[in-house]
């Protein structure tokens, strides 16, 4: 919900409330659409076209719907490739502005019709439901929108204003005795509106204030593991992480983004600690139809504090085929962490690496944190031999690693080169208003 009290709802079974007929006007704004990270092409610069409507008239308590219809979008479909029928989904925002103000979320189905070589750019309407519940007149003006193409990778074309955007639609909205709105606060999503990124980060657990874990409250970053019990044998052994929210980019042949809860936990082991990690259920799609044995995760994790470095760890291949298509839940990652330094120290997520093999070469993606994460654990460490602090990474526990997980782990934080290395570099590239998309070995992943 917005300050001024307008409560902007996507989705949901909401009925359109309008007292006026429906307006629409076409505009046009200079755009800047900004490709795929993984394509290293420049920003492209086109002209978008934009209908929007909206009732002329509403009461206060009524819930109306809005249509972004695009018109133009900022460029054709190049003379490379003809896109499949139902390949492409928008979504977009809506500036909402007079006597109301905030934003607008508005999405369409993933439905075109196919689109050929350098030909327009076909896209589906947006919709958005946006409750009224102050009187004024209000604006509706179209601001960013985003392109995904789900074939043959998922990629997405970021586009937004390069100069002041007309306004495209105006609600006047009375005073209206209220009772005519059906829908209430039909749920949705609730996340439309940015409201407050706030995020529940599940710590409150009340745990009646006993245990040190009180960490988890996660104002403080700084640990759950309330760093109780240094190095004495007789003390804690279970150090369980608290979840923090990471948003991984990877790079091709990978999906673009993502964004998932990490947790570290950790059992102590004499002076070493056995790590664990745990990600999301359903933190990425299978990208094509793979056999069981197939995919494989592993992670840097992070050192802070008094000791630094990373620490390996991985977990086991897909024990059941996956289906192209259908959300994949990573299995635990398991490693072990020896202590470099005397001091409290702390355990991130790092660099989150997916091996795929399918027999000759494995195909690596490595995926990097995007911006800052807060630490999961922390340790009140004592140094042993060996540990971890001064140098690369820590070793991964468990000698069961084969060649190709030590291999796997490292190419984490290998750049374009390694990539190069292992024949993972685009063979072709698509512009699509802006967008870039890449053929690369998941082609052979479906045959």
């Amino acid at each position: 919900m917005s300050a001024a009290g307008v409560a902007l709802m996507l989705g949901g079974a909401g009925i359109l409330l309008a007292a006026g007929p429906a307006q629409a006007a076409e505009i046009s704004y200079k755009t800047e659409c900004i490709p795929p990270s993984i394509s290293g092409l420049p920003p492209v610069q086109g002209t978008t076209k934009v209908e929007i409507t909206a009732p002329a008239e509403a009461k206060v308590g009524d819930e109306v719907e809005v249509v972004w219809k695009t018109v133009e979008a900022a460029s054709k479909n190049p003379d490379v490739l003809d896109l499949e029928k139902d390949t492409v989904k928008p979504s977009g925002t809506i500036k909402v502005g007079g006597a109301a103000s905030g934003t607008l979320a508005v999405e369409g189905p993933r439905s075109n019709p196919p689109i050929p070589k350098n030909s327009p750019m076909k896209l589906p309407e947006m919709k958005g439901k946006l409750k009224l519940d102050k009187a004024g007149e209000i604006t509706l003006t179209p601001d960013k929108y985003t392109i995904n193409v789900s074939k043959p990778l998922s990629t997405d074309t970021k586009c937004a204003p390069k100069e002041a955007v007309p306004v495209g639609a105006k609600i006047k909205v009375t005073e209206g005795g209220g009772g005519t709105t059906t829908s209430g606060g039909t749920t949705t999503s609730g996340g439309t509106t940015s409201s407050g990124g706030t995020t529940s980060s599940g710590g409150t657990t009340s745990s009646g204030g006993t245990t040190t874990s009180g960490g988890t409250t996660s104002s403080g970053g700084t640990t759950s593991s309330g760093g109780s019990a240094s190095g004495g044998g007789g003390g804690q052994t279970d150090f369980p992480g608290k979840e923090v929210a990471v948003q991984f980019a990877c790079q091709s042949p990978g999906p673009a983004n993502i964004t998932s809860k990490v947790t570290i936990s950790a059992k102590k082991s004499g002076g070493n600690y056995d790590l664990t990690v745990k990600t999301a259920k359903g933190v990425m799609d299978s990208p094509a139809p793979l056999p069981a044995g197939a995919l494989k995760p592993s992670m840097a994790v992070k050192l802070g504090g008094a000791d630094s470095g990373t620490v390996k760890v991985e977990g086991p291949a897909n024990s059941a085929p996956l289906e192209q298509g259908k959300p994949v839940d990573l299995p635990d990652m398991k490693g072990t962490y020896k202590p470099g330094a005397n001091g409290k120290s702390t355990l991130s997520p790092g660099t989150l690496t997916i091996n795929v093999s399918l027999g000759g070469s494995p195909i690596v993606i490595p995926c990097q944190v995007k911006g800052s994460v807060q630490a999961s654990l922390e340790l009140d460490t004592s140094k042993v031999d060996g540990g971890a602090v001064g140098g690369g990474d820590a070793a991964v526990g468990g000698g069961s690693g084969d060649g190709g997980s030590g291999g796997l782990a490292d190419t984490g934080a290998e750049d374009d080169g390694a990539l190069r290395a292992l024949g993972l570099v685009a063979g072709t590239v698509i512009l699509l208003g802006g967008a870039v998309f890449t053929f690369t070995p998941w082609a052979r992943l479906r045959r």
